[in-house]
């Protein structure tokens, strides 16, 4: 299925009744929160699957749940000032086939269609613009949250602008994001993609550093396959296309990227080239593609195992992970990784540090220097018994003050996840948007409940957060 690329009238409603509906349901929210009595942990119900690596042991599955399923609307698209303001569960595909009607898309669109907009910022979500504008939050310029009082705020760099910054990478721990507006981009109906293939990885990433000193380039990717092959994937908007590839079924993107010099793509495919899988599809043979290639992707492979989460592993969980190593630190970085892990492919995003991210402590931003960070993404390394290849990921991002994003397994003591995560400025947003946490704190949730584990307490038996 393609985009519509005919224009129309987006929204046949009257902007009041819109706001209202909004107005309705923000209210339903909040007065739940507020005539809220359980003291068990509250969590999200959401109509799509969080897209996070599923845990057989997590203990979100038995917290009380506030119901933001019926958040799914697109409220407005402003194609003068190249904006769009959302409901939270609206997805990007949802809000890419609404804004290109007028030729505009996100500026950072992640690769899985069912990633909803308040999923990407409460988490962490980036793709190849991120080399010029950071993370999709970096595009955002207001939220609306829900406090675990009820309250609602509004929330942007000028108006309690501490909670606005310290949103991101929160987990669901601050509040209910109900609102966000955020900025568009205008696109063109293709891309063409050329494959630069680099034999170190000292000339991979000086190719990387001239496309983003020159900004002339409108997506940048790549993937390492081998420690003498590695892939840059530059990607240029395009007018007209002398033909195009689609990768829905047979045919994997992932797979044609060592195999190819140059590619066109609509624009909707582009943007979701990775959906059934960034560096491995299933099924690999072409008869298992023929009968269920159509059926396999993000949101039938996450749902699946949410919904038979007890036959996950219980133990050695096979690995995806997502780190960020300052560019400059990258080489160091990638000879552990060849002389420990040697997996391949792994998924390669530059992306721009748009700014000292506030949920990040004085100390690590202390020890990086570099304006680019290299996204490293690894997906289904499996363990070895008698190792947590997890802990040593972290471990070893210590030595090169990198960091990772939680959306995974996660084996931090608690003083070393204080290290890197902003406590002071956390707890600070904490006491005024959830007071009593009843959302749990970032560590808890993302370290320990995760896991099954119990939260930690002190001597006293108060609860350590």
């Amino acid at each position: 299925m393609q985009m519509d690329s005919a224009p129309g009238v987006l929204f046949p409603e009257e902007p009041a009744r819109r706001d209202s509906r909004h107005e309705a349901k923000v209210e339903r929210i909040a007065r739940q929160l507020r005539q809220r009595k359980s003291t068990r942990p509250a969590s999200f119900k959401k109509k799509t699957p969080p897209h996070q690596v599923p845990k057989r042991y997590d203990q979100r599955r038995g917290d009380e749940k506030i119901d933001l399923s019926d958040l799914d609307q697109i409220l407005e698209i402003d194609p003068v000032a190249m904006t769009c303001t959302a409901e939270p569960a609206v997805t990007f595909e949802e809000v890419v086939r609404a804004t290109w009607r007028y030729g505009l898309v996100p500026i950072i669109v992640p690769e899985h269609k069912t990633i909803t907009i308040g999923g990407a910022v409460a988490g962490c979500s980036i793709e190849s613009m991120s080399f010029q504008y950071g993370g999709f939050h970096d595009t955002c310029l207001e939220y609306e949250l829900i406090t675990a009082k009820g309250d609602v705020l509004r929330c942007s760099p000028e108006e309690n602008p501490l909670v606005f910054q310290m949103i991101h990478g929160s987990f669901g721990t601050l509040g209910v994001l109900s609102k966000l507006k955020f900025k568009l981009i205008r696109a063109a109906p293709y891309v063409h993609v050329t494959y630069e293939t680099y034999t170190t990885l000292e000339a991979f990433q000086q190719a990387i550093w001239r496309y983003f000193i020159r900004q002339d380039v409108d997506y940048l990717d790549g993937q390492i396959f081998s420690p003498t092959k590695h892939v840059l994937c530059v990607g240029r908007f395009a007018e007209r296309a002398p033909y195009v590839s689609r990768y829905d079924w047979l045919k994997a993107y992932c797979e044609s990227i060592p195999r190819r010099s140059e590619d066109y793509l609509t624009l909707y495919d582009y943007l979701y080239r990775y959906d059934r899988g960034v560096t491995h599809v299933t099924p690999r043979s072409l008869v298992g593609r023929a009968l269920f290639g159509k059926l396999v992707h993000s949101d039938s492979v996450l749902r699946a195992a949410e919904r038979f989460h007890r036959f996950l592993p219980k133990k050695n969980p096979p690995v995806i992970v997502d780190v960020f190593v300052p560019f400059s630190r990258t080489a160091e970085f990638m000879d552990w990784y060849h002389r420990e892990m040697h997996y391949y492919p792994v998924w390669v995003v530059p992306y721009r540090r748009t700014r000292d991210y506030e949920w990040q402590t004085p100390r690590w931003w202390a020890g990086v220097k570099d304006p680019l960070f290299l996204d490293l993404a690894v997906y289904g390394l499996k363990q070895q018994p008698g190792r947590n290849l997890y802990k040593e990921f972290e471990d070893e991002l210590l030595q090169v003050n990198g960091t990772k994003t939680l959306i995974s397994y996660n084996y931090y003591d608690e003083q070393t996840f204080w290290s890197i995560w902003n406590k002071e400025t956390y707890q600070a947003v904490k006491q005024l948007t959830d007071p009593d946490n009843i959302f749990r704190d970032l560590y808890t949730k993302t370290c320990r409940a995760a896991l099954g584990l119990r939260e930690q307490t002190s001597d006293s038996g108060a609860s350590v957060h």
